[in-house]
This record gives C-alpha cells, sequence and structure tokens, in this order.
C-alpha cells in the first residue's frame, strides 16, 4: 500500500510539473542560466574556456581511470570464482608492481596539475588591467565604483528590479519573464576585449561576486580587499549572483554585467557623466518640502521599497516606516539610521548616496503615508552630521519655505529641547537615572496638556537605549523612565488606560553624545 501511495504522489508530482510547464514556458536567459542546464555556463572568456578544458580533461580522466580499475575488478571477480573452481593463488608483495601503481599515479596528478596551476596563475594575475571596477557587497545590493581607466570616477548601486521584487513577493510568478530576479537598475557596464580588474570587499557581511560565464567568483569580505578579472570577447549581458549566503535576502542579489563594443561603451560613459555632472547638487542649496518629497520618493523607490515595501508597512522582519517612532521622532534618529545602518546591517547603511537624496528620502518617509510630520532635511544637515554634528532634540523642521533653523545649542543633562505645540514630546533623563529633573518635568507636563486637550487616540511612550553597556540594565531604565513619564501624565489627568508603553528601541549616540539614547518620546500611537 505504502509503495502504492508513493507511486501515486509520483504522478501527481509529475503531472503538477507539466501543467506549470505548460501554463509558462520558462525559456534560456542568454549569458545566464538555461533551462536543464547540465554543462557549465557558455564561457566568454579565455579563463572561463580554460576552466572548461580543466573540467572535460579530468572528468574524462577519471573516467578513463574508473573504467579501467572496475573492469579488472570485475573481469578477475568472474574470471577467478568459486563455481569454476577458481583457487586462491598464495603469493606475496612485488617491488614491480607497487614501484608502478606508485609512479603512475603520481605521474598521472602531476599532468592534471600543470594546466590547472597554469590557469589559477593566470586567475590572480590582475597586473595592467585597462579598467578598475570595485564591487561592493551590501545586504542586499552592490556597489560599483569606477577607480581607473575609461569611466574613472563613475560611482552606482546597482538593485533587484522593483517590479520583479513585487512579483516575488506576491506568490504569482506564472508570468515571470527569463530574466526574473536578474533584472537590475544599473548593470556593471564595461568594453569588450579589455581587462576589467575587479576588487571585491563588502560593506556589512560576506558576500561573493560571481559571473558563470566569466568564469569569475571572488568573496567580497567586511574589512578585507580582493581582487579577481576578466576579459569579455563578446558582446552582450552576463548574469550572476552573490555565491555566500549572506541573509535573508540573499536570492535577491543578482549581478548583471553588460558588455558593451568600445564606441557605445564610451558614448556611455560619457553619457554617465553628464548625468552624474547634472545630479551633483550644491549641498548649501535651500529646498522646499514639495521638492525634497517628489525627490525622495524616486529615492525610497530605488533603495527602501524592496525591504519597507511602497506602502512603509514592511515585511516580516522588516520594520514599518509608516507609523514608526524613530520616524515620527528626532530628526537625529533617522539621520543616524540611515548613514550608520541598523540591527547589525540587517538594514546597512547609505551613506554611498548624496547628501541631497539622504535628505530627501528623510524627508519624505517624515511626511508621507500617515507620517504628516511637517518636519524638513536640509542638505546641509547631512553634510554636518556626516562630521559628527547632528540635529539636538527633536520636534517640526522649519517651514517649507523657510531658511534652515539653526542648529540648537547643546542641552544640559536633564533638559530638554523644545517640541512643537503639538508633539512629538521628546523628555530627556540624566545618565543613569530614571527621576524627571524640572525641566523634563516641565516638558512631561506641556505633553499632558496637549493629549488632555487632544483625548480621541491612545498615547505611545517609547524609551530608548544605547547600544553599549548591558542590555538589560538599559532595557530596565528605559522602562523606568516611561513609566515616571506615564505617571507624570497621570497625575495631570491623562487616562491610564490611553497609555502604551513599548518596548525600548536601541539608538546609537551620536559623536560620544549618548542624549539620543536617555529620552522618552510621548506620541501618538499608531
Amino acid at each position: 500500500m505504502k509503495s502504492i501511495s508513493n507511486k501515486l504522489a509520483s504522478m501527481l508530482l509529475v503531472a503538477g510539473a507539466t501543467l506549470g510547464t505548460a501554463a509558462h514556458a520558462v525559456q534560456d536567459l542568454p549569458g545566464g542560466p538555461a533551462v536543464k542546464q547540465l554543462n557549465l555556463a557558455p564561457p566568454v572568456t579565455r579563463i572561463a574556456e580554460e576552466q572548461h578544458f580543466l573540467h572535460w580533461m579530468m572528468l574524462i580522466i577519471c573516467t578513463v581511470i574508473f573504467i579501467a580499475v572496475f573492469a579488472v575488478m570485475f573481469y578477475s571477480i568472474w574470471k577467478h570464482r568459486k563455481s569454476k573452481g577458481a583457487k586462491a593463488a598464495n603469493f606475496h608483495e612485488s617491488v614491480t608492481v607497487e614501484v608502478i601503481w606508485t609512479i603512475v599515479p603520481f605521474i598521472i596528478v602531476i599532468l592534471m596539475a600543470l594546466p590547472a596551476t597554469k590557469v589559477l596563475v593566470a586567475q590572480k594575475d590582475t597586473t595592467n588591467a585597462d579598467l578598475t571596477v570595485k564591487a561592493t557587497g551590501y545586504q542586499w545590493k552592490w556597489g560599483y565604483d569606477y577607480l581607473s581607466g575609461e569611466g574613472e570616477g563613475l560611482s552606482f548601486i546597482s538593485t533587484l528590479d522593483v517590479a520583479q521584487r513585487q512579483m516575488s513577493n506576491s506568490g504569482d510568478v506564472s508570468q515571470a519573464p527569463n530574466d526574473y530576479l536578474f533584472k537590475v537598475d544599473n548593470p556593471l557596464v564595461v568594453p569588450v576585449n579589455k581587462k576589467v580588474r575587479v576588487i571585491t570587499t563588502a560593506n556589512d557581511v560576506i558576500h561573493s561576486f560571481m559571473v558563470p560565464s566569466f568564469g569569475i567568483k571572488q568573496d567580497a569580505i567586511p574589512g578585507f580587499v580582493r581582487d579577481t578579472w576578466f576579459r569579455a570577447e563578446k558582446i552582450g549581458d552576463y548574469y550572476g549572483q552573490c555565491a555566500e549566503l549572506c541573509g535573508k535576502e540573499h536570492a535577491y542579489m543578482p549581478i548583471h554585467v553588460k558588455v558593451l563594443s568600445a564606441e557605445d561603451y564610451s558614448k556611455w560613459v560619457e553619457g554617465e557623466k553628464k548625468k552624474a555632472d547634472a545630479k551633483k547638487d550644491d549641498p548649501s542649496k535651500v529646498w522646499t518640502l514639495t521638492d525634497l518629497v517628489a525627490r525622495g520618493e524616486k529615492v525610497y523607490g530605488a533603495n527602501c521599497a524592496a525591504c519597507h515595501q511602497a506602502n512603509g508597512k514592511g515585511a516580516g522582519p522588516i520594520k514599518a516606516l509608516d507609523g514608526s517612532p524613530v520616524v515620527l521622532g528626532p530628526t537625529a534618529d533617522m539621520m543616524h539610521a540611515v548613514l550608520e545602518g541598523r540591527a547589525n546591517g540587517a538594514m546597512p547603511s547609505w551613506k554611498q548616496l548624496s547628501d541631497t537624496d539622504l535628505a530627501a528620502v528623510v524627508t519624505f518617509a517624515k511626511n508621507h503615508w500617515s507620517n504628516k510630520t511637517g518636519t524638513m532635511v536640509q542638505p546641509a544637515e547631512f553634510v554636518a552630521a556626516r562630521g559628527g554634528k547632528f540635529p539636538e532634540g527633536g520636534g517640526a523642521a522649519a517651514p517649507a519655505a523657510a531658511t534652515p533653523a539653526p542648529a540648537a545649542a547643546p542641552a544640559s543633562a536633564g533638559a530638554t529641547a523644545a517640541a512643537s505645540a503639538n508633539g512629538p514630546f521628546q523628555i530627556f533623563f540624566e545618565t543613569g537615572k530614571s527621576d524627571l529633573g524640572p525641566e523634563a518635568q516641565a516638558e512631561a507636563k506641556r505633553a499632558a496638556d496637549y493629549w488632555n486637550a487632544h483625548k480621541d487616540g491612545k498615547i505611545a511612550l517609547s524609551g530608548f537605549v544605547d547600544s553599549t553597556g548591558s542590555a538589560d540594565v538599559n532595557a530596565e531604565l528605559a522602562k523606568k523612565r516611561a513609566q515616571a513619564v506615564a505617571k507624570v501624565l497621570t497625575d495631570n489627568g491623562v487616562a491610564a488606560d490611553r497609555i502604551e508603553l513599548r518596548k525600548p528601541e536601541t539608538v546609537t549616540a551620536g559623536a560620544g553624545d549618548d542624549r539620543q539614547a536617555r529620552r522618552v518620546d510621548v506620541v501618538a500611537a499608531q
């Protein structure tokens, strides 16, 4: 009965696979994987051709040895079987035989090692490159910087096509194109018949840069520099993937290399440099809120939507931006997040973006979906942040048509930055303490007055802690601080059932100032 069930299950699987194939016929991707591919990818570099030769040469040698050894063994078993009256021979070692079966394998190994060593040495010879590109692995995308050669100075991020990521998230891949999960917004472009050196490194965890058609695979390790090279001999599009398990988005980290003729490559370089020049913004320029949000929407779609979703709701462990305490809280917190990353690299650093793009995407997040804060960040603030000077406190930014507000003066321990009339309210504590000082008491009372005047909706108290020291001690301290703020609110007439105490969030103190980790935010619960 069990065998019959297994056979029926197998038949159903075959039938399902057949129907699935009929519903959506998958075709080969030129320069990428092929349907029912059994051999290595078609080579387009000399190194890849040599690898093919080594593969088949060694496979043939091993097959011949296998057939020869087992043929002799089976012949001996058959010829000298007991049923034919064969008698076991009684003999001792033969020096001649032992010398032969030692020397012959040694010669075979040497003959196999010589061409393999030649190819291996050639693979590592990255000298005299016509073009040098640095490939930096991020979770989960690639950054390309043209370091020398034609195109020097160009730099961009290559990310999986948003539409294909959305298709994967939907689970409906019945209309998936042949380049499904291989299409990117910015491919790596190189000239044909030119030696391209690829320097690999990583920003967070170990990645691996692999393009099978080129015969290259080089790990990208944080804090280390590795290199490889290729010389593509055919014009076309060639694909690869990160070949090192680098996290949950590992499958969404494709590599697309576009090989152009020398003439077309020169035109591409010229066009990209014009685009780069056009994108160069004066960081001292004062932007309007409308223009920043419009630009930020494009930056978000290209870099953030793949994880946080177009609706800002996040997915799984990816936190939502819509209604996020970090987005609704002080500007400095979000600036730290985009410049430094979060959660041990689960959210990568975006410091490779321009100051204008960073200001735009932060402004967009703070003024999109339900996040109608009115807060605006100017590029000049990110210029200062890169130097370690972040805005103090929170509250709304300057109005859209106004010039950037001057940086707030450093506050003393226990003081609170001024919040806008309708929040968010930030209450700051002294280092290591959970009782409110006079100014913090005053700020908490202002929050109570506001929420007493707005009796609809709940209130969230979000504590923050620094990532250093004891996590348990810091979390308990943050809890006590939130409870202290809640007591002030209830003592001033706010109903206790309206108050939610949320789990404290970890922030990174900026430029040696842990003030942002000594606060409790009072915001509307989402």
